[in-house]
């Protein structure tokens, strides 16, 4: 009987044990499973505002990668830009395409636009919405040589029976090809209007809000992020090759701001400031080749260099002009060296400004401005100038070393026999020579020179100075 008592006990004991175990788990369970569903219930939003460059989709890539892996819900691009370089897009889109969660771009605020780069990365996206008063469009790739140009009918020939902006030349045409095929593979794989992106390759066409919702360019016309979450719950889209419903409504909004490194990036790849950076490398490092242990103007030089060359490594340059805007620089360094009165230096400055102008592309955001051409071309040749009018005033200069810097000189003769004699010059004593005998402590003046025997002559003029 006893044994079974304390059978019955260890099994009561046991169970008020379970009990409080499964209490205890069950209160593990209702604190922490929210604060999960917290974290992974949210909406990311990136700003894309500006040109699209390797800094912007540094920052872009990077985010959507982040989001996928920390498990939020959804990607909102915001995007408010002109366009941008052709590399940079397409990495955005490598990313948008990869994404495991969905990608949605949103024009936006009203007002903004996505042109160019902005409209490929809208039709990349799951779903495309637009803020009322924004516009999309203008698709039209743009290179070295401009927009590309459509050719004239011939006299006589009707208009409408033209192909529709068909470029001139082979060269462009394979260009506006490939970019009317890559956004048609877009329209299609996101289920949007393919003709009217073809036409915004081919013709750079741009839609407002209204528009683009009726030609079914965008899916959503939203006035905040909150209100597009809000419109796109439950639709059905295609994310990395499946079907995935929408369940949008009630996330939290995060909004997920370019870094500090994005923001120097951005900075640096400037076209504008990478400009200004290489020319103070190069002017740095020439100032300390000829000027050594100036230390300073090396060290500048030489980190603005690199960041000059960092820049110019991510950006697309045209080196024909790279190397007039450096051939330029060196013939105005041999201006001020070899002193050709300004025709070479002439030279210099019109390749410099030729180089410079040529350096970048007409893209989008990576123009060179030209007050920034001006300006350096500006100050690259009042440097010359300057150089130029410090050697004129050194030649004018009275010879004060060497030969020549005897030549007029003051002194006294000392002892003297015959024609022959030793004075005192400069501070030194000289044997000299005169044509007519002299007395000691005569003031001479010193006519000429052979080897080390001075010629000298009488001078009654006063001293320049007491010896």
């Amino acid at each position: 009987m006893r044994a079974r008592g304390a059978s019955a006990a260890g099994n009561g004991a046991r169970s008020h044990w379970r009990a409080a175990g499964a209490w205890a788990a069950a209160l593990v369970a209702v604190t922490l499973l929210p604060a999960a569903a917290a974290a992974a219930e949210r909406a990311v939003v990136l700003n894309i505002d500006g040109a699209i460059g390797p800094a912007v989709a540094n920052y872009a890539v990077r985010e959507i990668h982040a989001a996928a892996t920390s498990e939020a819900r959804l990607v909102v691009l915001r995007m408010n830009t002109p366009g941008g370089l052709d590399t940079s897009m397409r990495e955005i889109i490598g990313a948008i395409l990869s994404s495991p969660i969905p990608v949605v771009a949103y024009v936006a605020p009203s007002g903004a636009r996505a042109a160019s780069a902005g409209t490929y990365i809208t039709y990349a996206c799951a779903l495309a919405a637009m803020a009322p008063g924004t516009n999309l469009g203008a698709a039209t790739p743009v290179q070295l040589g401009g927009i590309p140009q459509v050719p004239e009918p011939k006299k006589g020939e009707d208009k409408s029976k033209q192909p529709a902006s068909e470029p001139a030349d082979t060269e462009t045409r394979k260009i506006v090809n490939d970019a009317e095929a890559y956004i048609r593979s877009l329209a299609e794989l996101n289920g949007r209007n393919p003709d009217w992106a073809a036409e915004a390759v081919r013709s750079a066409v741009s839609l407002p809000a209204s528009e683009a919702l009726r030609e079914h360019v965008v899916d959503v016309i939203a006035g905040d992020v909150p209100d597009l979450l809000r419109q796109i719950d439950g639709r059905t889209v295609i994310v990395a090759g499946k079907h995935e419903r929408l369940a949008t409504a009630g996330l939290d909004v995060v909004e997920v701001p370019p870094d500090w490194q994005t923001e120097l990036l951005a900075v640096v790849t400037n076209p504008n400031v990478a400009f200004i950076l290489m020319l103070i490398g190069v002017y740095g490092l020439l100032f300390e080749f000829l000027n050594p242990g100036a230390i300073a103007p090396g060290l500048v030089g030489g980190i603005s260099l690199l960041l000059a060359l960092y820049a110019l490594n991510v950006l697309p340059i045209n080196y024909a002009g790279a190397a007039l805007l450096l051939l330029g620089i060196g013939l105005m360094v041999a201006e001020a060296h070899i002193g050709a009165f300004g025709v070479i230096g002439v030279g210099g400055i019109a390749a410099f400004m030729i180089g410079a102008v040529m350096m970048f592309p007409a893209a989008p955001g990576v123009r060179l401005s030209l007050p920034v051409v001006v300006a350096a071309t500006v100050v690259t040749a009042g440097l010359l100038l300057l150089v130029l009018s410090m050697l004129l005033r050194s030649r004018r200069r009275p010879v004060v070393t060497g030969k020549e810097a005897l030549l007029g000189a003051q002194g006294k003769a000392l002892t003297w026999d015959g024609r022959e004699g030793r004075v005192h010059v400069a501070g030194e004593i000289w044997r000299a020579r005169a044509q007519q005998p002299l007395q000691p402590d005569v003031r001479v003046k010193v006519v000429g020179r052979e080897g080390l025997v001075l010629i000298v002559e009488a001078d009654a003029r006063p001293t320049d100075k007491e010896e």
